[in-house]
């Protein structure tokens, strides 16, 4: 029996579909007051004192009465908000790796729980080039290398998405890579004005490449549609890269998902409609994974390796079992 999916035959309206004009830093932007700084630093003393590891470290394992309202304010920008925002900024000059890692993992518990990012179970993960290639079925991540990342939310070739993503930034590259985002809504609504006739091709299953996170014997690509619907509510599995990938697996695309696909680059390519900044060292950047793309211009780094642009990357949601899969 074939379901016919429910397809959002409106324009969205509301603070989730914004545009660029639309953006004021004041919507986003949640600054770490000096009570805030002081309750971090003060956990950061405390660690060099009686060192803990940083995965039994709780939202509570300090008492943070500022932070945890700074955190309040970032959850409220990612639900009910333009759904990211960016917490300015963790005091890196007075940390160590470690440390910046510790107060980080905290304050983003706060909003959720840390999830596996691998199938190996790493959960505190490095966003940074390897100089590697991120080919089809290789398993090479494009984040592991310097090119332009295009819109996309992160995992959407699995299962269970996380419900928000967290980057926090250590080291910014020589130059480019610019941080961007994309209210997934506003595209939806481009896609619906421009190309009406591809409305339910994008709600019908796509193929993603897996990125070789399967245990053996288990298909190297996934399916889901591109759009669902969650209630009044719209969720997006938008990720170019792993989809051209998948369907390279497959064998190839018919010509209705290459235009779907097409349609789905040119919205992406409309500056009008993304809001683009630059991470700072300390910056965090909150996204609602599920309702906001995330990307990255190409970027071209240091020679040295201890100036080399590092970001460390957490995924977060409550939903599943705490595992890869979910």
């Amino acid at each position: 029996m074939t379901v016919t999916p429910r397809i959002l035959d409106r324009t969205i309206s509301g603070p989730a579909a914004w545009t660029r004009a639309d953006i004021d830093p004041s919507a986003f932007r949640v600054e770490l007051n000096q009570a805030a700084r002081g309750e971090l630093m003060a956990a950061a003393r405390s660690l060099r004192q009686q060192p803990v590891p940083l995965l039994a470290l709780r939202p509570d394992s300090y008492d943070m009465p500022a932070c945890r309202a700074a955190m309040a304010r970032v959850k409220a920008v990612l639900t009910d908000g333009p759904r990211f925002a960016l917490l300015s900024r963790l005091p890196m000059e007075e940390l160590s790796l470690d440390e910046a890692k510790a107060l980080y993992w905290m304050l983003s518990a706060m909003l959720a729980r840390p999830v596996a990012q691998k199938l190996d179970g790493t959960i505190v993960y490095e966003v940074q080039d390897t100089g590697q290639q991120a080919l089809p079925g290789s398993g090479i991540r494009p984040d592991k290398t310097n090119i332009d990342l295009q819109f996309h939310n992160d995992n959407a070739y699995n299962f269970l998405m996380p419900e928000f993503v967290a980057l926090l930034c250590v080291r910014q590259a020589r130059d480019g890579g610019m941080s961007l985002v994309m209210s997934f809504a506003t595209a939806h609504n481009a896609l619906r004005e421009r190309h009406r006739e591809l409305m339910p091709r994008f709600y019908q299953p796509f193929w993603f490449d897996r990125q070789r996170e399967f245990h053996p014997g288990e298909p190297t690509t996934f399916s889901a549609p591109l759009f669902i619907r969650d209630g009044e509510r719209l969720h997006a599995r938008l990720s170019l890269h792993q989809i051209r990938g998948g369907y390279a697996l497959r064998g190839g695309m018919d010509n209705e998902t290459t235009a779907a696909v097409e349609a789905i680059r040119e919205v992406f390519t409309d500056e009008n409609l993304q809001f683009q900044f630059r991470l700072q060292a300390g910056d965090i950047q909150y996204v609602a994974n599920r309702e906001v793309g995330h990307s990255r211009t190409e970027f071209h780094d240091f020679d040295e390796a201890d100036r080399r642009r590092l970001l460390i990357r957490l995924w977060l949601r409550n939903e599943g079992a705490q595992g890869y899969i979910g």
